[in-house]
């Protein structure tokens, strides 16, 4: 269930729903998503579906990782980027190599010391991780070519706008469980502009560490 085969299954299905850039699509295909699962559901790890990691946390959908690094990277090619829950890692490895530097916050430490292990097996060196608050961002390394959020926000958190670069990109899911969209913010020279990428379902970004 980990085959080759079984991928390009995955990408034809993603290529289907809109995802288009092959940088991407060949990320999704290379990265062996089945060793960021229980091995009980390794078996599933190439479905188009969000799955359990603990702590009350999922590995998202293939198809929304794609949008969300499909969206993120429309803008600029490689630069800095700032990520808010590192989770399990798929997300940043699959952005890893398509940009120059991420920083990603974790509020769970448990789940950080999993996911900083699991990268460097995967000789995956380009990620400096940090436990906090996602809403708090990281601003030692700002301005961030690109922000992207990996849970959902009540609405969109002013410090990560503040460490938005000129003309940097911001994907982050807004809104309640059973309302939430998933919404791209452009830094405009005086103001951010905003479009809805469509509906997605995200656990809740959690304030405190």
């Amino acid at each position: 269930m980990t085959s080759a085969r079984t991928r390009d299954r995955l990408v034809r299905r993603l290529k289907e729903h809109g995802i288009r850039t092959e940088a991407v699509l060949n990320q999704i295909r290379n990265v062996p998503r089945h060793l960021f699962v229980d091995e009980a559901l390794a078996s599933r790890a190439y479905e188009d579906t969000a799955l359990p990691i603990g702590h009350g946390q999922t590995i998202s959908q293939p198809y929304v990782v794609a949008r969300m690094t499909e969206a993120l990277l429309s803008g600029f090619n490689g630069g800095n980027v700032l990520e808010i829950g590192t989770g399990c890692g798929y997300q940043t490895a699959v952005l890893s190599p398509l940009v120059k530097k991420i920083y990603s916050v974790e509020r769970i430490p448990a789940l950080l010391k999993r996911t900083r292990r699991r990268l460097r097996e995967l000789d995956i060196y380009n990620v400096q991780f940090r436990p906090g608050d996602g809403w708090e961002g990281w601003p030692k390394y700002a301005p961030y070519d690109g922000i992207i959020v990996a849970a959902a926000a009540s609405v969109i958190p002013e410090k990560l706008l503040e460490q938005l670069a000129p003309a940097g990109q911001l994907v982050i899911p807004i809104g309640p469980p059973g309302r939430q969209e998933l919404m791209l913010v452009v830094r405009k020279d005086d103001h951010f502009e905003q479009s809805s990428l469509g509906a997605v379902s995200f656990v809740p970004l959690v304030a405190g560490k």
